[in-house]
């Protein structure tokens, strides 16, 4: 085990209350919020700060395991500051959430976490790729996103992360179901590929292009 300090374990009384019922646990490093939580991390986990399991091994960024609104909370610590297209990813994670779900996240204000590591020696984590992160941010892309309602909020605690808690209140609009990532363009096929089981003559060849050209199957132009 190792020997850091589990960011989850900071947080664990104040967010555990909201993981209920079936659930993920994003970037768990081994120190599940709550014991049925489905823990998800890479297949080698750049940290361990536990011994429990990690169940599901992949990209957090890419919930393929899960269908849409499938699930009743997603929590996650200190992960979403390692991805730099944060309103992508958060789009994904409510895509496979239960419209009434929770979205619990616990994450750096990241110029605060920068000047406590320079004070105390604490090694920096590279990782990071949003300057700005914070409260604020966050709640700016879900207002952007228009699909959820602050439920708590802290702007800073445990010396240098922030914490919030959304609910999904209604279903992500199509359009943002299927945006521009590798992923929502998978999705996109998948969906093609039922509407022709359904229908035989459904035009399909311009839409089957622009997919094939995002996904680089073919060349753009």
């Amino acid at each position: 085990m190792s020997e850091h300090v589990s960011e989850t374990s900071k947080c664990r009384a104040r967010l555990a209350p909201y993981c209920k019922g079936n659930g993920l646990d994003l970037g768990c490093g081994g120190d599940l919020i709550v014991p049925d939580a489905i823990g998800v991390d890479m297949p080698r986990p750049y940290t361990s700060v536990g011994d429990r399991p990690v169940h599901l091994k992949g990209d957090a960024r890419m919930l393929t395991w899960f269908v849409d609104e499938s699930i009743d909370y997603i929590f996650s610590s200190h992960l979403l500051e390692d991805f730099a297209n944060t309103e992508e990813v958060l789009t994904e994670w409510l895509r496979v959430l239960k419209p009434g779900g929770v979205l619990i996240l616990f994450l750096p204000v990241e110029q605060v976490y920068r000047k406590h590591c320079a004070a105390t020696g604490q090694h920096y984590n590279e990782s990071h790729a949003v300057p700005d992160m914070s409260l604020d941010y966050i709640r700016g892309i879900y207002n952007k996103i228009g699909v959820t309602e602050e439920v708590h909020g802290t702007p800073l605690v445990d010396a240098y992360s922030f914490e919030i808690v959304v609910r999904k209140v209604k279903s992500l609009p199509r359009s943002a179901a299927f945006g521009g990532t590798y992923h929502a363009k998978i999705r996109e096929l998948e969906w093609i590929i039922d509407e022709i089981k359904k229908s035989p003559t459904f035009k399909i060849g311009e839409r089957i292009a622009g997919v094939a050209k995002a996904l680089g199957l073919v060349k753009k132009g």
